[in-house]
C-alpha cells in the first residue's frame, strides 16, 4: 500500500535528531510522500532546504494564523516572491484561528485574503486551518477561484464539510480518529465520501491513541489508515488507494 501524509510538519527542530531515520521507516511502511506546510517566513528557507534533500518531502509555503503576532507587513510580498521561485505544491498553512483568545481577527482576516489570494493567481491549492472560524473561511473562498485544497484536521459540521468538498477540498483526517470516544469525528468520517478525504498526521502535534503524550510521527499513519477503514467498514486497501490517488491529483504529485 502507498499512503501520503498530506500535512506534517518535519522541518521542526523535534525531528533534528532522527529525521532520515523517521524517513527511512516511513518508506518501509508505505508512506511515500509527505508534505511539508509552512508556519512562519524564517522557518521556510530550512523548510525548502530540507524537503530538497528528499525526494519524499514536497514543500508549502505560508502564515500559520497561529502565529499572527510573528508574521511582518512585508513577509505577504516575500510569499509571492518565493511561490515564483520555487513553486511549493500549495500555499500553506493558512487560514483563520478565531479560538485564540485576545487574538487580532481583523489582521488574520486580511493576511488570509492576502495569501488567498496569491494561490489564486498562482493556480496553487491552499491548506487550511480553521477553528471556530469555518463560516467566516468559506464566505472568503466563495470570493476567490481556489484550485481547491485540505481544511487541515477537520472538526466542523457535516454541512461545513459540503461546502468545502462543492468548492473543490478535501478533508483532512488524522490521529483523532484512533480515539475510541471521538464520537463526532467517526460519525463525520463515516459520513464523507471517501473521495473527498486525505491522511494526515499534523507531526509533531497531534498524536493518536496508541502513542498519546509522545511526539507524533508521519510514520504512525497507518493508524490513521486502520482506523477510517474499521470507521467506514471499507477495506483496507481501497481506503489506502482512494486517499493517496486524492492527494496526489490535488497536489499534483
Amino acid at each position: 500500500m502507498q499512503l501520503i501524509d498530506t500535512h506534517c510538519h518535519l522541518d521542526l527542530e523535534d525531528f533534528d535528531t532522527d529525521r532520515d531515520q523517521v524517513l527511512s521507516r516511513c518508506q518501509r511502511s508505505g508512506i511515500e510522500k509527505i508534505i511539508v506546510p509552512a508556519i512562519e517566513s524564517s522557518s521556510w528557507q530550512n523548510l525548502l532546504g530540507i524537503c530538497e534533500q528528499h525526494n519524499a518531502l514536497f514543500p508549502a509555503l505560508g502564515l500559520h494564523p497561529v502565529f499572527i503576532d510573528k508574521h511582518n507587513d512585508d513577509d505577504i510580498i516575500k510569499l509571492e516572491q518565493q511561490v515564483n521561485i520555487h513553486r511549493p505544491v500549495a500555499v500553506g498553512e493558512i487560514g483563520l484561528d478565531f479560538f485564540i483568545k485576545n487574538t487580532d481577527k481583523a489582521r488574520q482576516i486580511n493576511i488570509f485574503e492576502k495569501q488567498l489570494a496569491i494561490a489564486e493567481e498562482k493556480k496553487l491549492p491552499v491548506i487550511l486551518h480553521v477553528r471556530k472560524a469555518h463560516d467566516e473561511v468559506l464566505k472568503l473562498l466563495r470570493d476567490k477561484k481556489i484550485p481547491g485544497g485540505t481544511c487541515h484536521a477537520f472538526s466542523g459540521s457535516e454541512q461545513q464539510a459540503r461546502q468545502y468538498i462543492d468548492m473543490g477540498f478535501k478533508l483532512g483526517f488524522g490521529g483523532t480518529l484512533t480515539y475510541p470516544n471521538a464520537h463526532r469525528i467517526h460519525a463525520l468520517a463515516k459520513a464523507l465520501p471517501l473521495d473527498y478525504i486525505v491522511l494526515e498526521t499534523d507531526a509533531p502535534d497531534m498524536s493518536g491513541h496508541t502513542h498519546k503524550g509522545e511526539r507524533n510521527s508521519p510514520e504512525y499513519l497507518p493508524d490513521a489508515l486502520n482506523a477510517l477503514s474499521v470507521i467506514k467498514s471499507i477495506d483496507i486497501e481501497l481506503v489506502a488507494e482512494q486517499t493517496t490517488k486524492n492527494a496526489e491529483k490535488l497536489f499534483q504529485l
